[in-house]
């Protein structure tokens, strides 16, 4: 008699463990796609805001380019000045801007998986 309630007791535990590790489980699983979600949402948003930021930089280039060869009065020279201008940056970010561009990403991906 006791070691039918004790044997039950026992089943009963196992049983209890069981569940709370699936339970476990599945709160994991659920959570891991709220944070893969939320990453994936911050990149396409960031995505879209680049794309029209470079459609709007496309073109204010060409009216500024524009603008450069009329006061010149070689057209093609504003072109050639905008796109120099514009290797200059890339040049300046690819030397000094990689650490400043990764620790920003960083703490934007941490923030977006870590804080709920």
């Amino acid at each position: 008699m006791a070691f039918e309630k004790l044997t039950n007791s026992i089943q009963d535990l196992n049983d209890n463990i069981r569940a709370l590790g699936h339970s476990s489980a599945e709160y994991y699983k659920l959570d891991l796609y709220k944070k893969i979600i939320r990453g994936v949402i911050f990149i396409v948003n960031m995505m879209l805001i680049g794309f029209i930021c470079l459609i709007a930089l496309l073109f204010l280039s060409i009216a500024v380019a524009i603008t450069i060869g009329e006061a010149i009065g070689i057209p093609s020279a504003g072109y050639y000045i905008v796109g120099a201008f514009y290797l200059l940056i890339l040049i300046f970010i690819w030397v000094f801007g990689k650490d400043y561009i990764r620790k920003i990403i960083l703490i934007k991906s941490s923030r977006t998986f870590f804080n709920d």
